[in-house]
């Protein structure tokens, strides 16, 4: 893998000398003019995915808006390395983009985790709203900037939410179930307050687990349940929407900083563009999702207000663990008019 990875970036320093040099016999001035970019993105998601969607859109527009003197090549798969590896060479500056969930920046980042606190939406739209928030959103700015990122914004997948075998009509049925999880300690204690038994595992045996039953659940978004068929070996979607999957959009802060204002404004504005294209390409991935799995067989679960307001009261303790580790003000400006409901 990592023989790959110092290849391909190898073959992108090539191209941008082939780039710049490749301009016949014009002096200097006039190479400079024609120069143009090739820069790596990696995530660790498959193609067919809405981080996928986020990154291809955001290296169109930016070839767009440059009139073809800006390219950026996506690489998905891990082909780069996995998320601990993107971040580390992210910052480093040998992968100048990257698009991740937001879940394995914790441990570079404590205080992504307010995005950690569960239960505490009822839809979509109003992340996005929270999110979106100039006030907040600038102090997450500056937090991946401490970091040595710079953040250009958030997807998302929509909400978060469980397979399993067993019809899910209270709390007490939460109990002793063996759920797969993130290596995240917040997604851990929300599962842990329902009662259930959650199990970190490596994503790629979540389906052969549920097959033989090593495991009981696990918990994702619509898009990975379906495109990795998860769904097959569960009777139950239980539509927890405990957290939203969001998706950020990041860039070396070193990389950023050696461009051009120009080249910049360029990389903002492919952004934002790109951002809202793939929240409107999940809303329609999540339907037809949905669809795909009740055409299986396989039911979904909606589970009343009650039973909404029972999981935020056990939740209480995740509420207060992740206060203690997040800058109040954070919390306290991505909540906004929701925070009474944790309280």
């Amino acid at each position: 893998m990592k023989n790959c990875k110092k290849k391909i970036l190898c073959g992108f320093l090539a191209g941008a000398v082939l780039f710049a040099s490749g301009c016949g016999n014009k002096d200097t001035q006039d190479q400079a003019k024609v120069q143009r970019y090739a820069w790596p993105l990696g995530s660790s998601s498959p193609e067919d995915t809405v981080t996928q969607i986020y990154a291809e859109k955001f290296a169109e527009e930016v070839e767009r808006l440059s009139g073809g003197m800006m390219l950026i090549s996506v690489y998905p798969n891990s082909v780069l390395g996995g998320d601990r590896e993107l971040l580390e060479s992210c910052k480093e500056g040998d992968i100048p983009f990257v698009v991740q969930n937001t879940a394995p920046q914790v441990t570079f980042m404590p205080d992504v985790a307010v995005f950690d606190m569960p239960a505490v939406f009822e839809t979509i739209d109003e992340v996005r709203e929270h999110v979106d928030n100039p006030d907040f959103l600038s102090m997450m700015q500056q937090v991946y900037g401490d970091a040595g990122y710079v953040l250009l914004g958030y997807a998302d997948q929509g909400f978060r939410v469980m397979t399993t075998n067993r019809n899910v009509q209270s709390i007490s049925d939460f109990k002793g179930q063996k759920i797969r999880t993130m290596e995240n300690s917040y997604h851990m204690a929300y599962w842990k307050a329902l009662g259930a038994s959650p199990t970190p595992m490596t994503f790629s045996e979540v389906y052969i687990g549920l097959q033989q039953g090593t495991i009981d659940a696990q918990e994702n978004p619509y898009e990975v349940i379906v495109s990795n068929k998860l769904y097959e070996q569960q009777d139950y979607v239980v539509e927890t929407n405990h957290l939203p999957h969001l998706i950020s959009l990041i860039v070396s802060d070193e990389f950023f900083e050696g461009l051009t204002g120009e080249q910049q404004e360029i990389i903002r504005e492919a952004a934002e563009t790109a951002k809202e294209y793939a929240r409107e390409q999940s809303d329609e991935r999540i339907a037809s999702r949905i669809q795909t799995i009740e055409e299986s067989g396989t039911q979904i679960i909606s589970l009343n207000d009650e039973m909404h307001e029972q999981i935020r009261e056990l939740c209480k303790p995740v509420y207060e663990s992740i206060e203690k580790n997040v800058s109040e003000d954070l919390v306290d400006a991505y909540l906004g008019d929701m925070k009474g409901v944790i309280e």
